[in-house]
This record gives structure tokens, sequence and C-alpha cells, in this order.
């Protein structure tokens, strides 16, 4: 897949305000140094590494724990990367969280096969309060989520962790492996770990809004998963008919012909509490089968979705989070659907500049989470702004 073109020879320094970031070529010398300078001193509370899959994942945030001036790394793998000049590939983006201004409490999920709901609610509680405790004068507070994003599980994570977030808004990212879909890693203070989630709590002096904003509209074509296999994400079956080609007949389509950019130009939503959430296609089987990014099951009625233009959309919506103040950053996981979509429409060069005027930093996903939800095709994440007199 293609990034946005740019060649970064030496480090470079994103945001220059309270939150930091700073970008390097996976190929670097000695990627870690040059992140360490171009970061600046800290102290910080947080470091958050995401890592190109061209990286060596595994020496980047072994040494990144060791060398920079923080408190805590965590960390993912990615499908893409958020930096200076927005979408962006074969790099290691860095973003600090100053202990001036922040408070992080980390936590790992370590096994997402064994999930014990109580025993994660109860870390959890544990976690928060001894972060309120460390920063009681800080309001302002948000969790962030990576996790395996070939796990199959990040919607039995949020449903376990729900419960525990209590005020607390919580957005996430799926980590992801480009586009081969092969190995997908997390991170937590120079330990890495498949098949696993990171959990972080952060408390700040900064305002904060987490947000979700996808640019697709339902349809009145509708379809129902007639025969699935819930666990691996797989349709077998629409409309009784086999998947793809009952998928390729509503399009008007060959089923011969589907590839990742059918799926991101026509996903399908599905209804819940009055708002629609996407349940992106992720490809075909050999067989006709269907394999989704998120829970799929039989007797779900789905939707065809059309796209908004992607850049009118995105300008519109950071926009309006700010409500005419300028984020001091914006923290993003983007969907690597997305990603594919801008790039088969010639929508690459708009959508980074637009991520760049909006100081946006993050990763692309293989699937974002927003409170108790795993979603698909959507950008997820938490403006920060300056506090009042800074």
């Amino acid at each position: 897949m293609g990034g946005s073109g740019k060649s970064l020879l030496d480090a470079a320094t994103h945001l220059t305000g309270i939150v930091k970031s700073a970008q390097v070529p996976c190929d670097a010398k000695d990627p870690i140094a040059a992140l360490s300078d171009a970061l600046g001193d800290g102290p910080f509370a947080l470091v958050i590494l995401f890592a190109s899959p061209c990286s060596d994942f595994k020496s980047v945030v072994a040494e990144a724990t060791q060398a920079l001036p923080t408190e805590h790394v965590i960390g993912c793998t990615t499908a893409g990367e958020l930096g200076r000049g927005g979408y962006d590939e074969k790099t290691i983006v860095a973003m600090g969280l100053p202990a001036s201004h922040f408070a992080a409490a980390p936590m790992l999920i370590p096994d997402l096969e064994d999930l014990d709901q109580q025993e994660i609610v109860g870390q959890m509680i544990r976690t928060r309060t001894i972060l309120t405790s460390q920063a009681p004068e800080w309001q302002h507070e948000f969790a962030f989520l990576a996790v395996d994003g070939l796990s199959v599980k990040e919607d039995e994570v949020v449903s376990a962790i729900s419960s525990g977030l209590g005020p607390v808004p919580l957005f996430g990212g799926s980590a992801g492996d480009g586009d081969r879909f092969g190995a997908t890693l997390v991170s937590l203070d120079g330990q890495v770990h498949a098949h696993a989630a990171v959990l972080c709590f952060v408390r700040t002096i900064c305002p904060v809004h987490v947000f979700s904003l996808d640019h697709l509209k339902p349809t009145e074509i509708r379809m129902v998963v007639t025969e699935a296999d819930p666990k691996r994400r797989i349709v077998r079956k629409i409309n009784a008919e086999p998947a793809a080609r009952e998928y390729a007949r509503l399009l008007g389509k060959d089923p011969e012909q589907l590839s990742a950019f059918t799926f991101a130009a026509h996903p399908v939503v599905v209804r819940f509490g009055g708002t629609h959430h996407v349940r992106a296609i992720q490809r075909v089987l050999d067989n006709g089968d269907l394999v989704f990014f998120s829970a799929i099951d039989e007797g779900l009625v789905l939707a065809l979705a059309e796209p908004e233009d992607m850049a009118t959309h995105l300008e519109r919506e950071l926009n309006a989070i700010g409500k005419g103040r300028k984020p001091d950053a914006i923290f993003a996981c983007d969907c690597i659907l997305r990603r594919v979509e801008a790039q088969e429409k010639q929508a690459t060069t708009a959508l980074s500049q637009i991520m760049a005027n909006n100081r946006v930093v993050g990763f692309s996903t293989y699937g974002e989470q927003i409170n108790s939800m795993h979603v698909n095709q959507t950008m997820t994440g938490v403006a920060i702004f300056a506090p009042d007199g800074e």
C-alpha cells in the first residue's frame, strides 16, 4: 500500500505543543536514539509507540523502555502510521505525554482466550484508584486500549472491561500487520505480547474529548445473515444464498471481482440502540465465505452503506470536535479500510493534509474500539486541548 510518499532521513518532530511526537523510518540506524532526541528530555508519564511491521518490534520496545525518559512505554504493530504528514508507512511513530500534564497507569490483559472478567475489572478499579490518588486535582480522564488485531477477541475484551470503566471514556485500536494479516503484537514496558491487550488509564490537567466518526450512511438495501461461524467471524450465507455471491449480487458486481476496495467502498452496517455500526468485511475465502473484522452472527440484519466524501467529512467532524478551538493533539486509531478507500479514491493527500493540520498522530488498525463497542471502518480517538491559560 502507498503512504504519503514522504521519506524521513532523520527523526522528525511532529508535535511541539504539550504533547510530543516524533517518527523515524524503520531502517534508521538507531531509531530509539533518534526518537529520544526528537521527543526531548521529558520526563514523560507515557510514551506510545506505533511501529510498522517492517521494524524489529521486540528490539524497538525493549530499547525504548530502557532509553526514553518515561514511566511507561506501550505500543503495537500497525497497518500504517499516522504521523507528521498524515498517512505514512514503514516508520516508527512515538507519542509522549509529559508528566507535567499527564499521569498514566497501564495494565496487561495477558490471555484473550481465557478472559476472567471479575479479575480484569478488579484490576481496573485498583489501577484507577491508584491513578486518582497520584493526581487528585486533575479532573480529565480517558482510557486507551491496544489489542491483538488477529485475536478475533476484541468484542469479548470490550465487553469484559466495560463494567470497570465507570465514567472514563475509552477508545482503542486493534494492532495491525500491514496488509499481510500475519502477526499482530502489543507491548507493555519492554515486553511484547501476542493474543493479549494493553489497557491504559490516563489522567490529565488537559481537557479531552473522546470521539468516534465514520463517513458512511445506511441505504435501504437490507440482507440477513442466515448461516455463520461467529467464533471465526465467518458468514457462509446471506439471504440463504452463498455469502460472497449474494453480497456481490446486491452490489450488481461479479463475485469473482470482489476485492479489499469493494469491501471498503461498500461496507455493511448494523443498527444498535438507534445508531449504526459498521461490520466491515475483511476478505472472501476461496469457498465464497466472507470473513468479517468484528462480531457477526446468524439472524443479524445488515444494511449496505454508501460513503460520504471522506475529506469533506473528516474536516467537518474534526472542526466540530474542537468547536473552534485547535487541539494540542489528536491521538487517533484509523481503520485500514479507510486508508484503502482513500488510496483507491486518490484522497490520500487531502486526508493527510487535514490530519496534519489538526495535529493527528496514531496508527491504522484492524478494528477500533469506542467505550463498550468494537467497530470497523471508523476513526476513534481523543482530542487533547491545552489547559486554560497555556
